[in-house]
Order: C-alpha cells, then structure tokens, then sequence
C-alpha cells in the first residue's frame, strides 16, 4: 500500500497546491531578478564585466532567469527549465560569490547552491497536477 505524504483529499489537491507553491517560492526569486536585470541593464553588464564575464551574455541571462522562472512557475517543461536554473545557480556561485573567506559572500555561495537543490529536486520529480505539464501529458 503506497501512502503518499501531504495527500489530503483523494485527488491529491492539496499536494498539488503545495507543488505550486513551492515552484512559485522558488522561482520568483530568479523572475524578480531578471526584470531587475533589464530596468538595470547597463549596471548590470558593467557588475559583470567587473567579474570578468563579458556583459554581451547578459541578455541570456535574463533569458534563462524570466523564462525559466515562468516555465517552472506555470509547469511548463518543468524538468528542463529546473535543471537549467540548477546549473545557472551554481555557476552563478561559482563567478559571483567565490571569495569564501568574505562572511556574506561565503553564505551567498551556499544559498545558490540551496537553491540548485531545490531546482534539482523539482528536476527529478516534475510538476505535479497543477502544471501545464500535467494537461500536455495525460
């Protein structure tokens, strides 16, 4: 007999609902970035060529932070656009937050690496009932 934990009601609802809101929480960090990004462009493509990224990849980046936010909100191609967030937050922690010995950098390293957990979590198990996933692939 399989129990499924945060099952509530019999059609699942309530997981469903908690799925979304965890792809909700989880995403709109990266949303809200990337429209930052824009209202801040030439600021931002200075930061990142100050990090010795060239500011020319900018605009994939916020490609990849509004669109696969999006994506894993609304459940569409789920899998791809978390695993592609995952690996977008650690090389991000990689780049951006690597000089360990500084306290704040040190916890925003690990907090990107957090992040790519829960991306790769999501990665594995895909959007649940309330996804467009769920509707295409019925």
């Amino acid at each position: 007999m399989k129990t499924e934990i945060l099952t509530f009601d019999q059609n699942g609802n309530f997981a469903a609902a908690i799925d979304l809101l965890g792809r909700l929480f989880i995403s709109v960090l990266f949303l809200m970035a990337g429209l930052n990004k824009i209202s801040g462009y030439d600021a931002t493509a200075g930061w990142m060529e100050a990090m010795g990224v060239p500011g020319a990849l900018l605009p994939l980046v916020i490609f990849a932070e509004v669109f696969g936010a999006l994506a894993i909100i609304i459940g569409f191609q789920t899998r791809l656009a978390a695993l592609g967030l995952a690996v977008f937050s650690v090389a991000s922690a990689a780049i951006f937050h690597n000089d360990l010995a500084n306290q704040t950098e040190f916890l925003m390293f690990f907090k990107n690496l957090a992040i790519a957990g829960g991306f790769l979590t999501i990665a594995v198990n895909g959007a649940k009932k309330w996804s467009l996933d769920a509707i295409f692939n019925k």
